[in-house]
């Protein structure tokens, strides 16, 4: 006769099948209605050798132990043969007592207290049971074949479990089970289980995304029902009334789903609409105000315009005013349409419209239709009139424009066959792995087999294409060696082709231009720019409208022309000049390609991982600023210097720090200072009207009634440039006050009765 072997005092949880290969089987009993624990941990399939069938369906029961109990299957083994009789009376005895107490207990979800007072008495029935509980039907048949046991000794905790804590987490997130339907609740309660974890996840991870985008949360937070109602233990996930709405999960999919479609330009429009919303809760102010879409017209405005010219603006904002959509042509980036122009009205005189092939005249003829009511049909007519073959046209792609033009580089022909010839392997160097590498043996190899060289002359031929920078070293270590070093060409750095944005098409293959021809040209781009669409004050920028303009794309083929530039023996104020405007259009084309940052951990990607390669180094908006024109100082909150004392950008960086750069750099928020354009002749001096700006339109106001100084926060940041206390700092911004405000000032610091206050920083964006 085969026996079961002795089964330790445990809790039922879930009733499955397994297959077994005996002779015989030993069905076991299901489990009668009980509160069944959510937090299931472990399950305890056991095997049956019995006499009968085989391969039959034997019903094992997933346990979890109870606490203070152990089994030892020796001693149950030995009990059992010593006095089988009295055993089998006592498991019969023990069993019937456990069965009428099960059938007292009954769960209520609006009692919690009998709830916890049955499953105590149940606890305390079963711990003195070392039986399963059974069906009387099937417990007599059983019986026959079962042994009895003795009283079991309380088992060592081993430190797996809580048992003082095990009360509290069996009576949490409880089910109901009906005794009479048992078999058709358990999928019911296994499909709402699923449901209800979809559910839980699909709100986890709406939030997690939500608070990593800086947004504060929408929707209450729904927390587990055992969190909700602590006094009511029962309550659980099959009450339809209480489980999670099913509209806050809509919303939360919704909101998924609108952060796959992102589009840069929309993300402009969201994160203005959460700055406004976060700065008052008044219903109004959640509408933000957009501008009226203007009607499609089937006809073109062409406007000639040129730098500097006062007209000119006059004119944008005319047409601003009165929301009509038309082409700029500034005769000075784009020369040839001065001849057209001149061919056309027979003057190079500007401003000057076009209405299709109508010419209009200038600002003051324009002006004249407006008081006469004739602009209204005039426009009426571009709205349905297409244009003349006779019209002005907009500027074409890459008209007049001398980017990408030039001889091309022999060297660079050179490194293109080197890269198709030999073979690029991720390697290990110095306990580093590099990916694309070719050593230094390889390129040697190549290069005297190409060039006709000796190996010794190669090695030189080597060192000029690394000069030129072609490639380098993978740690910067030699210029270049014949041997096992690895090499890894400008374009497979990582940090190349993954974070700069200057390097569409690969290296530039024509030879390199000087930077102070490509400064002016990108000088001249970006004063057109500003001037067609920035505001006049230059604190609003017309991002859209830059992002569709010629202007912008002809930008983006100049700085193609950075990868390769020699950027020493630079003067002073071509070097201030050149890296103020392009980091102030570098943070314009990361809005447009990137979306405006919402949050700090945004902010500091924003300003750090994007970058452009200049020179054959990668250069991001924050070492530009703290690397270049601060002289490689520590950035606010950051413990190290933007360049190492290897790093070859140090070379590049001005002697000293330039504190005036903090009035020209703007970075896209409203707290900034106005969008300009410098050039290198006059670049103290407009630095210095920058500041003088900056300082009187609110970036440091004093009160001298109550003795308190409010500054903007870009002098608390950098105050280590302004001087070496607040006190310095303050009479440095003296100097750029009006004189009557900086008298008072410096009296009251002379007093030392002046307070300091900072000025909250808005992020928003400036448009």
């Amino acid at each position: 006769m085969h026996f079961l072997p002795a089964v330790p005092a445990l809790r039922p949880c879930l009733t499955s099948y397994t297959r077994v290969p005996s002779t015989s089987l030993l069905p076991l009993p299901a489990p009668r209605p009980l509160s069944l624990s959510l937090s299931l941990q472990r399950s305890y399939p056991r095997e049956a050798e019995t006499s009968g069938q085989p391969g039959a369906l034997v019903p094992f029961v997933l346990m979890r132990p109870m606490e203070n109990m152990e089994v030892s299957e020796k001693k149950s083994n030995s009990s059992t043969s010593k006095c089988p009789d009295k055993g089998m009376e006592d498991i019969q005895h023990k069993d019937e007592v456990l069965s009428d107490e099960l059938e007292t207990v009954k769960i209520h979800d609006d009692d919690p207290d009998s709830h916890n007072a049955g499953e105590k008495d149940l606890n305390k029935q079963t711990d003195q049971s070392t039986g399963v509980e059974s069906n009387p039907a099937e417990e007599n048949k059983a019986i026959e074949n079962v042994p009895g046991e003795e009283k079991e000794a309380e088992p060592v905790f081993d430190g797996t479990e809580i048992p003082e804590l095990e009360a509290k987490s069996l009576s949490h997130h409880s089910l109901e089970i009906d005794s009479e339907g048992q078999g058709s609740a358990w999928p019911e309660k296994a499909i709402t289980f699923k449901n209800f974890v979809k559910e839980k996840g699909t709100v986890a991870v709406s939030t997690v995304l939500r608070r990593l985008s800086g947004k504060k949360d929408e929707d209450e937070q729904i927390l587990p029902d055992s969190q909700q109602n602590n006094d009511n233990p029962t309550k659980g996930i099959d009450r339809p009334e209480e489980s999670l709405p099913e509209t806050k999960i809509k919303k939360s999919l919704q909101k998924i789903g609108e952060w796959s479609t992102w589009n840069p330009l929309s993300f402009i429009k969201i994160g203005r609409d959460a700055a406004s919303q976060t700065k008052t809760e008044q219903p109004e102010a959640t509408h933000v105000q957009r501008p009226v879409q203007e009607p499609a017209m089937k006809g073109r405005i062409i406007v000639y315009t040129r730098l500097g010219c006062h007209e000119s603006n006059e004119v944008r904002l005319f047409m601003h005013q009165k929301r009509l959509r038309y082409v700029e042509i500034n005769t000075d980036i784009y020369p040839s349409r001065k001849l057209e122009l001149e061919k056309n009205t027979g003057s190079p005189a500007v401003p000057r419209i076009f209405f299709n092939d109508l010419l209009i005249g200038g600002l003051s003829e324009l002006k004249a239709l407006d008081e006469t009511g004739k602009l209204a049909d005039k426009t009426n007519v571009l709205l349905n009139e297409e244009p003349s073959p006779s019209a002005p046209l907009p500027p074409l792609p890459g008209e007049d424009d001398v980017s990408g033009s030039g001889t091309v580089d022999e060297l660079a022909s050179v490194s293109r066959k080197m890269k198709e010839s030999i073979v690029l392997k991720d390697r290990f160097y110095k306990m580093r792995r590099f990916s694309n590498c070719f050593l230094g043996s390889e390129a040697v190899d190549f290069l005297s087999e190409d060039q006709y060289l000796e190996r010794e002359e190669a090695v030189e031929f080597g060192r000029k294409l690394v000069r030129k920078y072609f490639f380098c070293h993978v740690l910067e270590e030699n210029t270049f060696e014949d041997g096992n070093h690895p090499y890894r060409f400008l374009e497979h750095d990582p940090v190349v082709f993954s974070q700069c944005y200057n390097i569409p098409r690969g290296i530039n293959d024509v030879k390199p231009k000087p930077l102070i021809d490509i400064a002016s040209r990108l000088r001249y781009l970006s004063f057109a720019i500003f001037e067609a669409y920035v505001s006049e004050n230059g604190k609003h920028v017309d991002y859209r409208s830059i992002h569709d303009s010629e202007e912008f794309r002809r930008y983006l083929r100049i700085i193609e022309e950075l990868h390769r530039v020699e950027l020493d023996d630079i003067p002073r104020e071509e070097k201030l000049a050149f890296f103020i405007n392009l980091y102030n259009m570098m943070a314009i084309h990361a809005i447009l390609a990137c979306g405006y940052p919402v949050g700090a951990l945004d902010r500091r990607k924003y300003v750090g991982d994007f970058k452009y390669v200049i020179g054959g180094c990668s250069y991001s908006l924050s070492s530009i600023q703290n690397g270049i024109l601060r002289g490689n100082q520590r950035p606010p909150y950051n413990l190290t210097r933007p360049f190492g004392p290897r790093d070859r950008r140090s070379k590049v960086s001005l002697p000293y720090s330039e504190p005036l750069v903090h009035f020209a750099l703007v970075c896209g928020t409203r707290s900034g200072p106005a969008l300009e354009c410098y050039s290198p002749g006059d670049i103290d001096k407009e630095l210095m009207e920058s500041a003088r700006s900056f300082l009187r339109n609110g970036g440091l106001i004093v009160d001298t009634e109550s003795k308190v100084a409010s500054v903007n926060k870009i002098l608390k940041w950098y105050s280590v440039d302004f001087g070496k206390s607040e006190t310095e700092v303050m009479k440095h911004a003296a100097n750029y006050l009006e004189p009557s405000k900086s008298e008072e000032l410096l009296e009251l610091l002379a007093g030392s009765h002046l307070k300091v206050t900072y000025q909250p920083f808005d992020w928003g964006l400036n448009y």
